[in-house]
């Protein structure tokens, strides 16, 4: 099948669908109309599928030969934010907003399973759809895995995407090796000793404590760290105090690591928290430091990721797949399914500047050059085709 000319085909429907889903975003777990949505059209074509990670949905298309099985995913959750953009199909729904894509990577994921299931007699094995909740937030794949979406059949390889404002559209971006980074939030609280802003002498300022320990840590990537090797430490708020006169007792830091492999992220929160215990103590305080676990590292396996590049050049072109040289520092829950089975992850272009669509992704204005989606919709296909016909 000639995937792109047959997602062409059914452009209008693609963008119909997108418009909705941008016009209906959902946040979170709570997807309950983008599941009904979803769930609607699958029953139409005739795909099985079950509800998993509370509102996502795992869905399979069975091959009529025996053979491998690949997953493609879908993240369906929108944003916490106003959408400001002026269009028939601005948000209606006050402070969310589709400010990710995650519409297009949706509609994507339909398409591609409309295609797929109409010649599911010829595929040579299964094809699981993995439409998956809170990315966003804390990452729907954890409790997709822990409900056993890579089993039953096993899956072999999965591949997922995601529009990139920075890529012009009919084009794409393929990162080989690690591609986004991992993320560790963390919490560190000051415990010092009140007393009268006048008389600092008989107080332990847990203020004063907390600017030695933030300028501190900043050393640990500028110095500890190989300046080849990319890292992030940020602190993102610093909260204490009532009033001018008061020394407070408490002060809370927060932040986030992002890392680009094990070694350095488990190095990075060991000298997180001995540098607090040493600064804060030394200054006659106490700490309390919390790292959470978030989003690991995404890695593109070598032989999928040549497989999906293979297939996007002969869609598109050669010229128009980008090698990008440069990892995301931004994180992506697609990691946790590239922790478990070899997988591909790739940008697709969304970018058009004759068309005013410039603005960032996260952003009240984000949108999309709707021609991607078809791209998309054939990558997708025939990348889904290729790997299962491979012996990688």
């Amino acid at each position: 099948m000639d995937f792109l000319s047959e997602a062409n085909k059914i452009k209008e429907e693609l963008i119909n669908w997108r418009r909705d889903f941008h016009s209906h975003p959902e946040l979170d777990y709570e997807l309950f109309r983008t599941n009904e949505k979803i769930t609607e059209f699958l029953k139409s074509e005739g795909i099985e599928y079950t509800i998993t990670a509370k509102t996502g949905i795992c869905a399979i298309i069975k091959g009529g030969k025996d053979g491998k099985t690949v997953a493609l995913r879908g993240d369906m959750d929108a944003l916490p934010l106003i959408d400001q953009k002026t269009c028939e199909y601005s948000s209606k729904n006050d402070g969310k907003m589709h400010a990710c894509g995650h519409d297009v990577h949706t509609t994507i994921l339909m398409g591609t399973a409309k295609l797929l299931n109409s010649i599911k007699n010829e595929i040579q094995g299964n094809v699981k759809l993995f439409f998956e909740p809170a990315e966003e937030t804390t990452g729907g794949a954890r409790l997709m895995i822990a409900d056993g979406v890579l089993e039953n059949p096993r899956v072999d390889a999965i591949i997922g995407l995601h529009v990139n404002e920075s890529i012009e559209v009919g084009e794409i971006g393929i990162k080989e090796g690690v591609v986004h980074a991992a993320s560790n939030p963390f919490t560190i609280k000051i415990k010092g000793r009140g007393g009268h802003g006048a008389h600092p002498d008989t107080t332990i300022d847990p203020i004063v404590i907390a600017c030695n320990l933030i300028n501190t840590l900043q050393t640990v990537i500028s110095r500890e760290i190989s300046p080849t090797d990319p890292g992030v430490l940020t602190i993102g708020y610093i909260h204490g105090g009532t009033a001018q006169n008061i020394i407070p007792e408490e002060v809370k830091i927060g932040g986030i690591i992002r890392t680009m492999n094990t070694e350095q992220r488990e190095y990075v929160k060991r000298r997180l928290t001995e540098i607090t215990e040493g600064v804060v103590s030394s200054m006659r305080g106490q700490s309390e430091v919390t790292i959470e676990e978030s989003y690991p590292c995404l890695y593109n396996d070598d032989n999928i990721i040549k497989l999906v590049k293979d297939a996007a050049q002969s869609l598109i072109g050669k010229e128009k797949v980008n090698i990008l040289q440069s990892p995301n520092m931004g994180v992506e829950s697609f990691a946790y399914f590239s922790l478990e089975r070899p997988s591909a992850f790739y940008f697709l272009g969304c970018r058009n500047e004759k068309k005013g669509i410039i603005n960032p992704a996260h952003g009240s204005l984000f949108d999309v050059d709707e021609d991607c989606i078809p791209i998309g919709v054939a990558i997708q296909c025939e990348s889904a085709i290729r790997i299962l016909k491979s012996n990688f």
